[in-house]
């Protein structure tokens, strides 16, 4: 589970109390389908067929861009969900990374479900020996492409939750 039992008001939306302004949503929207789909060849080369998630990440775009409702890329990501559950290693993960995606228009703060999975699968994806580097290389490039106004919070959120998202935002 990688949703803190206290909610962070700054990832609840201003029409459910929280801060989270509209913009800001599909940001977080944008981004967490930026990471999953770095990964999402390590879902595809296993089951090239399956394009369940690869229509979560679109999900969540169109979302962002106004094109989709929220509950239809919602049901989108229980699909990707789906995907990954008969899988095992980098490919499961890399699935879980897009249902997450397609998970933020309802909840903001499976941006870092996204994020957390595709840093998962793409540790699964080398040997042991690399994960460490691999791990380091993937939350960089992934920090990097943070949009700078929602930098910090996305920082700040990833050291909230690190121990929920199996350590892999720490130093």
């Amino acid at each position: 589970m990688i949703l803190h039992p206290v909610r962070d008001p700054r990832l609840i939306t201003t029409r459910r109390g929280g801060t989270l302004t509209d913009v800001h949503h599909q940001l977080l929207a944008r981004w967490a389908a930026s990471c999953a789909e770095h990964v999402l060849a390590l879902f595809e080369v296993v089951a090239p067929e399956d394009s369940r998630p690869r229509e979560a990440i679109a999900a969540a775009r169109a979302w962002a861009d106004g094109r989709m409702r929220m509950m239809d890329s919602r049901a989108l990501a229980g699909h990707a969900m789906g995907a990954a559950r008969p899988l095992s290693g980098a490919p499961r993960f890399a699935a879980y990374a897009a249902g997450q995606a397609a998970a933020v228009p309802h909840v903001a703060e499976h941006d870092l479900g996204a994020a957390a999975y595709a840093i998962r699968a793409a540790m699964a994806a080398v040997e042991p020996a690399a994960r460490e580097e691999v791990r380091l290389r993937e939350r960089d490039r992934q920090r990097a492409q943070v949009p700078e106004e929602l930098r910090r919070l996305v920082i700040e959120d990833q050291a909230r939750r690190d121990h929920l998202c199996w350590g892999v935002f720490g130093d």
